[in-house]
């Protein structure tokens, strides 16, 4: 790193290489992490009624038997809902400080568990793209196989420095059979507060 480049704040950039470096990497090979509860009908039906949403392949079960499904199929939009284990067990805390940007002591979701790279403290996702092989049924317990690294991008933003990051997962059942491919945008940082 050149005095100018570290003068200018750039050096923090290179923290990020190592994770550059990984892109193509699976951070989660072998086993499905499986969500907190398998798809069931009342769930489906109080994850619809805020938004209004009526699809009869949703509710009705004749309809759903009729296109030559088991049951009632979960929304498309409720796989990373039904893919995430559970965050909290009876007695564990969750979050230890009543901040207002407070973050949980531990998530699915956030770069805790990075091997790579800066530790950072803030974190969110930025975008989702998932392709479906077919629709989940009522019944049916998902979760998510592998995670690897599509794409590393360190960038100082408004909020921070940290990188935008892309991972890609398999969405399966408990028997393994991929139902979905999800692509995932986060990016993790460090709080212009905290620099």
């Amino acid at each position: 790193m050149t005095a100018e480049a570290t003068a200018t704040g750039q050096d923090w950039k290179a923290e990020w290489q190592p994770v550059v470096d990984a892109v193509g990497r699976d951070f989660a090979p072998g086993a499905a992490t499986m969500g907190a509860d398998p798809v069931e009908r009342g769930a489906i039906r109080r994850y619809l009624e805020p938004l209004e949403f009526d699809c009869a392949l949703h509710t009705d079960e004749r309809a759903t038997r009729a296109a030559g499904f088991d049951d009632v199929t979960m929304p498309a939009t409720g796989v990373v809902a039904w893919t995430i284990p559970a965050m909290r067990r009876p007695g564990e805390v969750l979050f230890d400080t009543d901040d207002r940007d407070a973050q949980p002591v531990k998530s699915p979701i956030n770069n805790q568990d990075m091997p790579l790279g800066p530790r950072t403290s803030g974190f969110f996702g930025t975008d989702v793209a998932i392709d479906f092989v077919r629709p989940v049924v009522a019944g049916e317990r998902i979760g998510r196989r592998s995670n690897r690294l599509l794409s590393c991008e360190p960038k100082e933003t408004s909020v921070g420095r940290g990188a935008f990051m892309k991972w890609e997962s398999d969405v399966v059942t408990e028997a393994g059979e991929v139902v979905a491919r999800i692509r995932i945008g986060t990016y993790a940082y460090v709080p212009k507060d905290e620099d």
